[in-house]
């Protein structure tokens, strides 16, 4: 989970608040001290902790605190609007220039995921009806070329690419030409990265700038190395004026201290997380949701966009029916198995639904090879066995278990799950009463 153990202290400290009637200066110092503590542990800047700390306990001792009637939930309250607020309040968009093509300079050290990166931030431009062309000058590292044209592919956007003996700087200004030349209207040039920041590095990339102008130049930076990458956004921004940073590997960072503390000591946002090596893994950055989530209060409009974008409206539509009049199959539980899959892993989904902490998440087994397993056993069934189970006798069952590579065990769990589930659903129809009324399938059992 996003930020786990920075998440379970800081709700730890605030919740010793919560049941209070009345809050003292001691009741406060003590759990700001527990915060403080979080954060350094986290990996933040010492400076952005001090600053942090110091701007709640001076609104929690105001009158908005001491005099309410719910003192605890105010100081959460307080928390949470500072956190937002150190991480940069609002979702910072792209620029686009306002007569294409927009030029976006990605740049960043060696390990960072920034090829990687590019190509994933071409797949969202494309699926947003832009029409990208993606710019190889990393001319260094062995394969960096075949790997953003691999990376291209899979996102389906166009490579421009000189080979690897010619000059970055002319390599950016021939693909401006050929971008305009071929209307596309968004072009992401992949700068070569470094082990370490080196003046030859830094004089390449400003070269670079100069001459395709870029509307954002964005910092790639791996979010599991912390204060490090607070200090490579620091010499980058320096040297080079970032707009905007990708923090990669977000989904790997239980601490949290390069999200925490970058805006605060680059004055910089963050545009975009990394949250997976998947193509489609590239979310835009939301502090006030980041913020909510770290508290464990959720974060139900990305739930909501996820469900949108993963599940079919007209097949959940459908669905809906066969559940209400019982005539739901395996065909149709696999067939919402493959929408949840789109919607992300199951831990970040569920760390979306306000209340579900940190905490509450460990007493869950969210091992994804459950849910394999189960679309494996499915698969190994007939037409007629998946339409109506109660024909899969015990010899069925040790075809399906042999064919899944399971177990006749899993195979019954599996059957009597949806035994009860249709049963379950039965029940929920004769107990409606009125009219009735159409909406969105959530998750399958499990």
């Amino acid at each position: 989970m996003v930020f786990e153990s920075l998440s379970e202290k800081l709700q730890n400290a605030l919740g010793k608040l919560k049941g209070k009637g009345k809050i003292n200066e001691k009741d406060l110092d003590a759990a700001l001290r527990e915060v403080r503590l979080a954060l350094l542990e986290a990996d933040v800047n010492f400076k952005v902790v001090k600053d942090f700390i110091k701007r709640i306990k001076e609104r929690a001792l105001g009158a908005e605190v001491m005099e309410s009637l719910t003192p605890g939930q105010q100081v959460v309250k307080i928390v949470n609007d500072e956190l937002t607020a150190l991480m940069g309040e609002k979702e910072e968009k792209l620029e686009f220039a306002s007569s294409p093509p927009t030029v976006i300079l990605m740049c960043g050290l060696q390990g960072a995921g920034k090829t990687t990166t590019t190509g994933k931030l071409a797949g969202l431009l494309k699926k947003q009806g832009k029409r990208p062309l993606l710019v190889a000058c990393d001319v260094y590292r062995p394969a960096a070329i075949k790997q953003l044209e691999v990376v291209g592919e899979k996102v389906s956007v166009p490579v421009f690419s000189m080979g690897d003996k010619n000059n970055p700087v002319d390599i950016a200004k021939a693909a401006l030409e050929h971008g305009k030349k071929h209307g596309n209207d968004v072009i992401i040039v992949d700068t070569a990265g470094r082990l370490h920041i080196d003046e030859e590095l830094m004089e390449e990339i400003v070269n670079i700038k100069a001459t395709v102008k870029p509307k954002e130049t964005l910092l790639v930076l791996d979010a599991m190395t912390g204060q490090d990458a607070v200090n490579v956004a620091e010499s980058f921004n320096e040297r080079l004026g970032i707009t905007g940073v990708v923090l990669t590997k977000l989904d790997g960072d239980a601490r949290g201290g390069a999200a925490l503390s970058i805006r605060a000591v680059t004055n910089k946002p963050i545009k975009f997380v990394g949250m997976g090596e998947k193509a489609d893994q590239l979310e835009p950055f939301h502090p006030d949701r980041m913020a909510s989530r770290i508290l464990g209060m959720g974060d139900v409009l990305s739930l909501i966009e996820k469900a949108q974008a993963g599940i079919d409206e007209k097949k959940a539509i459908e669905l809906e029916k066969k559940m209400r009049t019982a005539q739901f199959t395996f065909d149709d539980f696999l067939d919402q198995l493959e929408q949840m899959k789109k919607m992300g892993p199951l831990d970040e989904l569920l760390g979306m639904i306000p209340g579900m902490n940190s905490k509450a998440l460990k007493g869950l087994d969210l091992n994804p090879k459950d849910l394999i397993k189960t679309e494996a056993i499915i698969k190994s069934m007939t037409k007629r066995e998946r339409d109506n189970p109660d024909v899969i006798d015990s010899s069925r069952r040790k075809r399906i278990a042999a064919g899944s590579g399971t177990t006749v065990s899993d195979v019954n769990r599996l059957l009597k799950q949806f035994k009860e589930t249709k049963k379950m659903m039965k029940k929920f129809s004769e107990m409606s009463k009125g009219p009735k009324k159409k909406g969105k399938i959530g998750f399958p059992f499990f």
